[in-house]
């Protein structure tokens, strides 16, 4: 990888998503990182034990180039690049501590919607903090942090509008056991992140509530047309939503025992209400956050999503789950 003399980029957050990125940035001996976390004592504990004692904790990190912080300003300030990997829910609370330089560039890899502006991130990043739309990056597709820790072979796709920044990124993303693809599609293949999520949930909620193997891929196949009519209807592009940033993605996060979106529909589907459900896991849900926005958007667009309204009956209307997936299953997903 050609680099002069190195890359440093500052990473926001410290959870699995975070943690398992930095693994694959640090595979390119010219990357430094300055990472951001909000707790003090777990910037100490990294400094002395080299690894993340709450996520991943299997992963050790090579910390001459590796610098724990808890001053955000001073990490941003650090950084060619800004990778944001905090949950949607707290993003707007944390930058709105901080100025963003408007000539650095900014990678989101946050799967949801920032909840007060109702923007995928983005959008937010360019409505709210002024950050012109061709310096920021998007990191998506079927890749889950618990994988990565392992060194499983996983494949990433990088978007953004600028096609020299998707470059530059893949070249520092590409390892021996990570793959990356490239595409323009920004806004199509972050929403088609956030909508996975959703998706995922429903799959959770089935699975709770005892459907099977048929089912599930009768609900992930309606699924990946609602999110083709979704994402066309909000931002038109030529797209394939059969490749991994859309389908790959969307797969990954319905069946595999690594999906928080999907245990979380899962606890629904047994009976746990919302509340239960987010204690018990001690785990943000995406997903969760993102449905009330997309059914709200739909709504607004005049669009039928009833995986969607599915989700948000049993999410946010309180409606019994079995009553709900009978219809989807008997009367919707045809």
């Amino acid at each position: 990888m050609d680099q002069s003399p190195r890359t440093t980029i500052s990473v926001i957050g410290n959870g699995s998503w975070a943690t398992a990125l930095i693994k694959i940035l640090l595979e390119q001996p010219l990357i430094h990182i300055h990472w951001w976390m909000r707790d003090e004592e777990t910037v100490d504990y990294i400094k002395e034990f080299h690894h993340n004692p709450k996520y991943l904790s299997s992963v050790d990190f090579p910390m001459e180039r590796l610098f724990p912080t808890h001053d955000l300003q001073a990490c941003i300030h650090q950084g060619d690049w800004v990778l944001l990997a905090v949950p949607s829910a707290f993003v707007g609370g944390v930058l709105s501590q901080v100025q963003l330089p408007p000539e650095k560039k900014y990678i989101t890899a946050i799967k949801g919607i920032e909840p007060k502006s109702k923007r995928v991130i983005a959008e937010f990043l360019h409505e709210e903090h002024r950050i012109p739309m061709d310096q920021i990056a998007l990191i998506s597709g079927p890749c889950h942090a618990e994988e990565v820790a392992l060194e499983k072979l996983s494949y990433l796709t990088v978007s953004a509008l600028n096609e020299s920044i998707t470059k530059e990124l893949a070249e520092m993303l590409n390892c021996r056991f990570i793959n990356v693809m490239q595409t323009t599609d920004l806004i199509g293949a972050e929403y088609a992140s956030v909508l996975k999520n959703i998706y995922a949930i429903g799959a959770g909620i089935a699975h709770g509530l005892g459907y099977g193997d048929n089912f599930q891929a009768v609900l992930v196949s309606y699924a990946i047309r609602e999110m083709k009519a979704f994402l066309h209807a909000l931002h038109q592009e030529s797209r394939d939503v059969k490749e991994s940033a859309y389908l790959g993605d969307l797969l990954v996060t319905c069946y595999s025992q690594f999906s928080r979106n999907r245990t979380f529909g899962n606890m629904l589907g047994k009976g746990y209400s919302v509340k239960s459900a987010q204690l018990e896991m001690n785990m943000v849900a995406e997903g969760y956050y993102a449905t009330d926005l997309v059914y709200q958007k739909a709504k607004e667009i005049g669009l039928s999503m009833p995986v969607v309204e599915a989700v948000h009956a049993v999410a946010y209307e309180g409606k019994l789950p079995r009553k709900i997936f009978k219809v989807l299953a008997e009367e919707q997903l045809y």
